[in-house]
């Protein structure tokens, strides 16, 4: 077979094809005609393994210059650099094998003249799977820079979690739409006539989902004004909502009750009730009536004086923040004094046991003054003109 021939044969493969297999027959016609003797003149079979062989060369020469780029990034530190490398081996890899196959494909039909109407949707199709590949790319690439920044975040508390989640589904968001609006021009639909369409369809298709539309509007708005994270603990009064919070989603948010019940919150609702956010706390406060005899009342102020001075010298009580000890109340029972701080913790374990070693010192000193803890009683006082007379009964 003619090297010319075998061009001519090959011209379909495009470019590429002219360039690797054809200069290969033209640079070896003996070892050529060689082959298609050892496969009994089937000369479509020996191109089809050639092109294989060629796209597995390919692929290898790809994946072992990534993985060299991998092992110099890695060894310098180029952690951003490495995102991307890492991001187009699979992408990469699969659209070279792809159009490797498609290629094949070609020959076998130009080969035996059928379906040859085909090629031309075949190489569209070729020019679609690039697109998608490319897509693919900037998906994994996404996830890689998220990875990323999560661990400065872990470094560095300027990159928050949530926004660099929600930057993430805006971009995968607009990829899947650039992506969706190329594959769609590539496959001859009007996009002017589509927009305007959608545009009229937008507002019925609003009017019917205006739920989710709001839901989904509020899950930004979670993304941006960051009320809660996750991890939170939250609770509304507007709402039998409190616990933790799970996840947080464009359309709902999952919040994990103490009793570990699953709440399911539909987003837009976060937009109507008032949120509060005890984790973001700086601290946690002691507010108790301590109660002790009205007959220690001339022992009330040394009590006051040792509980105050106590609790300025307490490590755990916040001495930047309002302490009030002072007598209160002339309660029915007690004479009533408030116990007013702020803990330097705000963990709900630590800040109980900082609460029970100041409750058990403030007894202690009651007890140190000579006075008692008060409970309720009532004194009987009998005049004296009455007399109580017992009569004999016979």
């Amino acid at each position: 077979m003619q090297a010319e021939t075998v061009s001519q044969n090959t011209s379909v493969f495009g470019e590429v094809v002219n360039r690797s297999l054809g200069e290969l027959i033209n640079l070896y016609p003996d070892g050529w005609r060689w082959l298609v003797e050892m496969a009994g003149g089937q000369s479509w079979l020996l191109i089809i393994c050639l092109l294989l062989m060629i796209t597995f060369m390919i692929d290898f020469v790809f994946r072992s210059s990534i993985g060299l780029l991998n092992r110099i990034l890695k060894k310098k530190h180029y952690v951003f650099f490495k995102t991307i490398s890492v991001s187009s081996v699979s992408p990469v890899s699969f659209y070279i094998w792809f159009s490797g196959g498609i290629i094949a494909l070609v020959a076998v039909l130009s080969h035996f003249a059928i379906f040859t109407d085909l090629i031309p949707h075949i190489s569209a199709l070729k020019a679609m799977i690039g697109i998608i590949s490319m897509a693919w790319f900037a998906m994994r690439w996404v996830g890689q820079m998220e990875d990323y920044l999560f661990h400065l975040q872990e470094e560095d508390k300027k990159w928050d979690a949530i926004t660099i989640e929600a930057l993430g589904k805006v971009f995968r968001l607009t990829v899947f739409i650039i992506t969706g609006l190329v594959i769609l021009s590539a496959m001859g639909v009007n996009l002017t006539g589509l927009i305007a369409f959608g545009g009229m369809g937008g507002i019925a298709v609003g009017f019917a989902a205006k739920d989710i539309l709001g839901n989904v509007l509020g899950g930004l708005m979670l993304y941006w004004d960051k009320p809660f994270a996750v991890g939170d603990w939250i609770r509304s009064a507007d709402k039998e909502i409190e616990g933790t919070v799970e996840s947080i989603g464009w359309r709902m948010t999952v919040v994990r009750t103490f009793d570990k019940r699953p709440l399911y919150i539909p987003n837009g609702t976060f937009s109507q009730i008032a949120i509060e956010n005890p984790s973001r706390m700086t601290h946690r406060r002691i507010r108790e009536t301590i109660g002790v005899r009205y007959g220690d009342v001339d022992k009330v102020a040394g009590i006051t004086d040792a509980i105050r001075k106590m609790m300025q010298d307490h490590p755990e009580i916040a001495s930047d923040q309002t302490l009030i000890v002072n007598f209160n109340v002339y309660n029915q029972s007690t004479l009533d004094i408030l116990i007013y701080g702020f803990t330097h913790t705000t963990d709900w374990v630590t800040f109980h046991k900082v609460k029970e070693d100041v409750l058990l010192k403030i007894a202690q000193i009651v007890a140190d003054k000579g006075a008692e803890m008060a409970f309720p009683t009532r004194t009987l006082y009998v005049e004296d003109s009455v007399q109580i007379s017992q009569t004999e009964q016979r």
